[in-house]
C-alpha cells in the first residue's frame, strides 16, 4: 500500500520540477513512510512513497521500471494473483528484478496493454509512464477500494491518490464546485465523479485514462453484470460453493510479508473473515475492535470478544470518547479531502491507530452488504415495491396505504416509505440514506440561499440515479439496488472512508468480499438466494451457520455505531453551534443563518436532524482546512481549525 502522484505537461515539451513532485509526495507521506521515490524524465514526473508490505528490501522501490527503462510504473494497492502471473510472464521471456506484484504489472503491460487490467485481481490505483510511445496509462480497480484522481487543463494532467497532492501545484485551479456540495447534501457524500473543486475528478472505479499525443481519453473496462437467468444450481450446493470461494479468497488477501490483523465489529462478514483466516495461518491471529463512553449505542465488544474467543485470537479494543471524537474533526476533513458524514470514520481511525501498533495489514467485512443485500432497505423496498404493483394510480393519494406500508415496513419507517408510493425507484431511491425526513431535499428553499440555489441546478440527484439505473433496467429491483449501491454509496462513502482513515495511520486495509470473483458470485446468483421475506444475506448467512456463534449471525446489523447523535446535542452542541453560526460560516453564501438556528435548535430537542448538522459541521471544517488556508499543501497539524466567532475553538486540536 502507498501514495502516488503525478504531473504531464500535454505539450511534450516542458520538464515537470522535481520540487513538485515532493511538494506532491509530503502532503501523501502518511500513505508511504518507509521510503519515496521519483522518475523525472522530460514532460512527466512520478512519485511514490512506500509502505512495504510485499518484498521488503529495496528491490520493490518505486518508480520502477522494465528492463530497459522505457516503461515506468507507480502502484499503490496489492494484486492478489501475482505468483500466478509472474509464472506465465517468466515462461514468456520477461526477466524480473524483483519479487513484488508492482513488477508484474509492468511486464503484463508490456505484453498485453491496456487489457493487462482484465487479469489483474485485486486493488489498485497505478500511473504507468510508457516512454517509447509518449503514453501515460492510469487505471483504477473494479470497485474503487483505492482512490485515484486526476486534473486536467489544456497544458497539463495531474494524478495522485490524494486530492490535497494535486493541490500542491499552484498551478492547478481551486474553483469550488457548488453542484457537487448540493449533491453531498443529498446523498451525505460526494456521489459521483466530481469533487468539491470544479478542475479535480475522481477517476470512476472500473475505468482507466490514456494520455497520448495530448489527447485524453477515458474508458471504462469493466462492470458489474448480473447473470441471475443463467444459475441454475440447488441453493444449497451454492452455500458451499460460496464457502469455498470465500476460503480462496480470504487466503490470498492473507498475503503479506509483515503481521496481518482483522478488524472486528461483531458482525457476520468480519466473524466470517476471521473464521477463514485462522485456517491458513500457525501464526495467532490479532484482531481488533472498538467502543465508545456512554452506552448511548449498542456496544460491539461483546460479539467481538465472543468471534475472537471462538477463533482463539490476541484481541485488542480500544474506547473513544465525545472529547476524541471533537480532537479529532480537522484531521478528520484533512484525511478525507471532502466532506463526508461519516462519523464511524472516526472509530475507524482511532481503532486504525492502535492496529499499527501489532500489524501493518488489516482485513475487514466491508462489501457483504453490497455484495449479498445486507441492509434492511433491501426487504423494505421489495415490500413496498409489490404494495406499489398492487394498488397501482391509486399510490399517490391512499392515505391508507400509506399506513399499510408503514406496518409492512415498520413503523419507524411510515413516513420514509410512505412517500415512495406511487414514485419510481429512481426517484425514491436517491434519498433513502436521508432518513424520514430528506432534510436537505425537502427543505431546500427555505435552508439553501437563492444564489446557492440557482448555482446548483445542474446537482440533479434524482436524475444521477436515473442514469445509474439505465444500466440495470431490466434487472430485478433488488439488483437495482444492489447496482447503485455498489456504483455510489460503496466508493464514494465506505471505501474512501476505509482508505483514508487506515492510511492515516499508514495501515493497509484490504476487503476480501469485494474482491471482483466473489462480486461476480453474487452477482450471478437469484435474488432469492440474497434476500427472502425479511431475512437478508441469506446464502452468506448460511454458509456460515455451523462456523459463528448464533448470537453473532443473528443479531442486527450495527457496523461500528458511533453515539455521536447524543455527544452533538450534549457536550458538543455550543462548539458545534458557535463554528456553524458563525459570521464565517454564514458569510459562505450557502445557507440562511436563521434556518441553521432553527435546524440546531430541533436537533438539540430530539437528535432527529443528526445527520443533517454534521454534514454541516464537515462541510464547513472542510472550508477551513481547504479554503481559508494559506497553506492548503501542508500537513493537517499545521493549520488550526478556529472558527473567529469561537475562541475556545482550539479545543478541537
Amino acid at each position: 500500500m502507498c501514495g502516488i502522484a503525478g504531473k504531464l505537461y500535454l505539450d511534450g515539451r516542458r520538464p515537470v520540477e522535481r520540487e513538485l513532485i515532493d511538494r506532491m509526495l509530503q502532503v501523501a507521506a502518511h500513505r508511504g513512510p518507509d521510503g519515496q521515490g521519483r522518475h523525472l524524465s522530460g514532460p512527466i514526473g512520478l512519485g511514490h512513497c512506500r509502505l512495504s508490505i510485499i518484498d521488503l528490501s529495496s528491490c520493490g522501490a518505486q518508480p520502477m521500471s522494465n528492463e530497459d527503462g522505457t516503461v515506468w510504473i507507480v502502484f499503490n494497492g496489492e494484486i492478489y494473483n501475482y505468483l500466478e502471473l509472474r509464472k506465465q510472464l517468466i515462461q514468456h521471456g520477461h526477466v524480473f528484478r524483483s519479487t513484488t506484484d508492482t513488477e508484474v504489472i509492468i511486464h503484463l503491460y508490456e505484453e498485453r496493454g491496456t487489457d493487462c487490467l482484465q487479469q489483474l485481481q485485486g486493488m489498485f490505483a497505478f500511473a504507468i509512464w510508457d516512454k517509447g510511445r509518449g503514453r501515460l496509462f492510469l487505471a483504477r480497480d473494479r470497485v474503487g477500494i483505492k482512490p485515484l484522481y486526476y486534473c486536467q487543463t489544456p497544458d497539463a494532467i495531474w494524478f495522485a491518490s490524494e486530492l490535497k497532492s494535486i493541490l500542491a501545484d499552484p498551478a492547478v485551479p481551486r474553483e469550488i464546485y457548488n453542484p457537487a456540495i448540493r449533491r453531498f447534501l443529498s446523498f451525505y457524500y460526494p456521489a459521483g465523479e466530481d469533487t468539491l473543486f470544479r478542475s479535480v475528478k475522481k477517476l470512476s472505479p472500473g475505468h482507466y485514462i490514456i494520455v497520448e499525443r495530448g489527447e485524453v481519453k477515458i474508458t471504462r473496462y469493466w462492470d458489474l453484470q448480473f447473470t441471475t437467468d443463467r444459475w441454475t444450481k440447488r441453493f444449497e450446493d451454492t452455500v458451499d460453493e460460496l464457502r469455498s470461494l470465500l476460503g480462496q479468497t480470504v487466503q490470498d488477501h492473507m498475503m503479506a510479508d509483515v503481521p496481518v490483523g482483522i478488524l472486528l465489529s461483531g458482525g457476520t462478514d468480519s466473524s466470517a473473515i476471521l473464521s477463514f483466516a485462522v485456517e491458513g495461518t500457525k501464526k495467532k491471529i490479532q484482531t481488533f475492535t472498538v467502543g465508545f463512553d456512554g452506552g448511548q449505542v449498542v456496544d460491539e465488544r461483546p460479539y467481538a470478544r465472543m468471534a475472537a474467543q471462538r477463533f482463539g485470537t490476541e484481541h485488542h479494543e480500544i474506547t473513544v470518547s465525545s472529547e476524541d471524537f471533537w480532537n479529532f474533526l480537522p484531521s478528520y476533513v484533512w484525511h478525507m479531502e471532502e466532506p463526508v458524514c461519516e462519523p464511524p470514520a472516526v472509530a475507524l481511525y482511532y481503532i486504525s491507530k492502535l492496529a499499527r501498533e501489532h500489524v501493518k495489514v488489516l482485513l475487514s467485512g466491508e462489501g457483504g452488504d453490497e455484495a449479498f443485500a445486507g441492509y434492511s432497505n433491501y426487504p423494505n423496498r421489495l415490500r413496498l415495491d409489490r404494495i406499489n404493483s398492487a394498488v397501482g394510480p391509486f399510490a399517490r393519494s391512499a392515505g391508507a396505504i400509506s399506513a399499510l406500508a408503514g406496518r409492512l415496513c415498520g413503523e419507524g419507517r411510515l413516513q420514509q416509505y410512505g412517500a415512495a408510493l406511487g414514485n419510481s425507484f429512481a426517484d425514491h431511491y436517491f434519498s433513502r440514506t436521508s432518513g424520514p425526513t430528506f432534510y436537505f431535499n425537502r427543505q431546500a428553499r427555505s435552508l439553501f440561499t437563492v444564489d446557492f440555489l440557482e448555482s446548483t441546478a445542474s446537482a440533479d440527484s434524482a436524475g444521477f440515479i436515473g442514469g445509474l439505473t439505465q444500466a440495470v433496467k431490466n434487472q430485478p429491483l433488488l439488483n437495482q439496488m444492489l447496482y447503485v449501491d455498489t456504483k455510489t454509496w460503496l466508493p464514494d462513502d465506505l471505501l474512501i472512508k476505509a482508505d483514508k482513515m487506515t492510511m492515516a495511520n499508514s495501515l493497509e486495509l484490504r476487503v476480501p468480499l469485494l474482491d471482483h470473483k466473489v462480486l461476480e458470485f453474487a452477482a450471478s446468483l437469484p435474488p432469492e438466494y440474497k434476500v427472502k421475506g425479511k431475512q437478508t444475506k441469506r446464502v452468506l448467512k448460511a454458509a456460515f451457520a455451523k462456523v459463528l456463534p448464533p448470537e453473532i449471525l443473528n443479531r442486527k446489523k450495527a457496523g461500528f455505531p458511533v453515539p455521536y447523535a447524543s455527544w452533538m446535542r450534549g457536550e458538543l452542541r455550543k462548539r458545534i453551534e458557535d463554528t456553524l453560526l458563525s459570521e464565517r460560516a454564514v458569510s459562505r453564501g450557502y445557507f440562511k443563518r436563521d434556518e441553521v438556528s432553527r435546524l440546531l435548535r430541533a436537533n438539540s430537542r430530539d437528535g432527529n436532524y443528526s445527520k443533517e448538522v454534521f454534514s454541516l459541521l464537515a462541510l464547513e471544517l472542510w472550508h477551513q482546512r481547504f479554503i481559508d488556508s494559506a497553506c492548503p499543501d501542508s500537513g493537517a497539524e499545521s493549520v488550526p481549525c478556529q472558527s473567529p466567532a469561537y475562541e475556545s475553538a482550539s479545543e478541537i486540536r
